[in-house]
């Protein structure tokens, strides 16, 4: 198993429990330390990946706990520390981004991990479920039209592509220059100058229909000197309308930021609970519904339900596309 691999278990090891954890039960957790030959060769092993822990920017923290007479430190990393807020990207930015999601594509870190957690689960180490939302596993459907975009953005490409608005029956046709996207709230976002309005637009990627079409030369235009990727995103972010909330049937263990954010949530019995959410877009909240799998279930309104059907067979269809 590589170093990645182990800080990344590290990572998971420290994020999952409500308390700190000695060196003891780090090293009975994570598989790369409990295979060390020595005590000694753990120690060595685990000041380094603190380091680099640190170096990276992970906030590792130190606690005393007193154990008997003496006191042990022990480790934890505070997911109110670790999160990230929304990122936008830079052009230079996403061209190394391109690079690196081509490499990580390959890995495979889910066993290694899920053993890790597994231990700590065994030897009675209480979970904080909160702490996983950022690495919960996800069923997330691809934007077809993310690596286009990503291309036009970073050579300075002037692009063509139908658009469907959400109260639109049909997609129109939108030429323009863009300038930056922006991935919030799970969602993507590309920037552009709208050339046929003549305004700045926001378009939501998963609202994009059909190929996207360069119409110019590379560097033919200049991004505006004052623009500011999140800013426009939330400027122009369309207000919550008033109706009645969705109803979402989760399984039990699964949909942690889901729950975080419901306005009510019944029990169905030991293996499901009945959610109230507020949604401002419903073609927005089906994206992130159909991103759980068989775990989320939408149940009202029909839309809703319709929409999420229609997320979940095109993710089947792709995958059996890919695996003929």
């Amino acid at each position: 198993m590589t170093k990645t691999e182990r800080l990344l278990n590290l990572v998971l090891v420290l994020l999952y429990t409500r308390r700190a954890l000695t060196k003891a039960q780090i090293r009975s957790a994570v598989p790369q330390y409990s295979s060390a030959p020595t005590v000694e060769a753990f120690e060595r092993m685990f000041e380094r990946d603190k380091d680099e822990l640190r170096e990276l920017g992970i906030p590792l923290m130190t606690e005393d706990i007193g154990l008997a007479f003496d006191e042990e430190p022990a480790y934890q990393i505070h997911q109110r520390d670790y999160a990230l807020p929304d990122i936008a990207f830079e052009p230079d930015e996403l061209a190394v981004l391109g690079l690196a999601s081509r490499t990580w594509a390959q890995a495979s870190l889910a066993g290694p991990a899920a053993q890790a957690l597994r231990k700590l689960q065994a030897s009675g180490v209480e979970r904080d479920r909160e702490s996983l939302i950022g690495i919960e596993p996800r069923l997330r459907t691809v934007e077809p039209a993310f690596d286009a975009i990503k291309d036009a953005v970073v050579r300075s490409v002037p692009i063509r592509f139908d658009y469907r608005r959400p109260e639109a029956a049909e997609a129109t046709g939108r030429e323009v220059e863009p300038w930056s996207l922006v991935s919030s709230a799970g969602r993507w976002y590309l920037n552009a100058w709208d050339r046929g309005r003549q305004a700045a637009r926001v378009f939501r990627l998963s609202r994009i229909v059909g190929e996207v079409h360069p119409i110019g030369k590379p560097g033919s235009y200049a991004v505006p000197p004052d623009h500011v990727p999140r800013t426009m995103v939330r400027a122009q972010s369309a207000p919550v309308p008033d109706h009645a909330p969705a109803i979402v049937r989760v399984r039990s263990g699964a949909g942690v930021a889901l729950r975080r954010r419901a306005r009510s949530i019944g029990e169905v019995d030991d293996a499901w609970s009945l959610l109230d959410l507020d949604y401002g877009d419903v073609e927005e909240l089906a994206d992130e519904l159909s991103g759980y799998g068989p775990d989320v279930i939408a149940e009202q309104p029909g839309e809703l339900v319709d929409a999420v059907v229609a997320r979940l067979r095109g993710a089947a269809a792709a995958h059996e596309g890919a695996a003929t």
